[in-house]
């Protein structure tokens, strides 16, 4: 059985102005850890709110065989992205229509939030 696969979408933290981004890489480093622990294959699409996040999910997405996307609590939780996430709520349908969409609480929480969807 070859392992599950998952899609995390989040903001990219260098990219944000006048805060320190290495407590969150950090955290963002110890999430990926974990799916490789648990052999679950992870691959990560930050993104940039004032490039093409839209573009660059398309892309990660368009990679294929995904079982899970994970959509990260910045996207989510950040009024101004609204509608942004939105548009990502649509484009993981579009690209990925099997695929199980799921939310963390933080980067290091990925794993737990996909395992709730990936099949035994």
């Amino acid at each position: 059985m070859a392992a599950a696969r998952v899609l995390v979408v989040g903001l990219d933290p260098a990219t944000l102005k006048d805060w320190d981004p290495e407590p969150v890489q950090a955290a963002i480093a110890r999430g990926r850890a974990r799916f490789a622990e648990h052999g679950v294959e992870a691959d990560y699409c930050l993104v940039d709110l004032a490039a093409d996040p839209e573009g660059a999910l398309a892309e990660a997405l368009s990679r294929g065989g995904h079982e899970c996307v994970v959509i990260g609590g910045g996207i989510r939780g950040h009024e101004p992205a609204l509608q942004i996430f939105e548009r990502m709520i649509n484009l993981v349908r579009q690209h990925a229509p099997d695929a199980a969409i799921a939310f963390n609480t933080s980067p290091e929480d990925c794993l737990d939030a996909a395992l709730r969807w990936l099949r035994p």
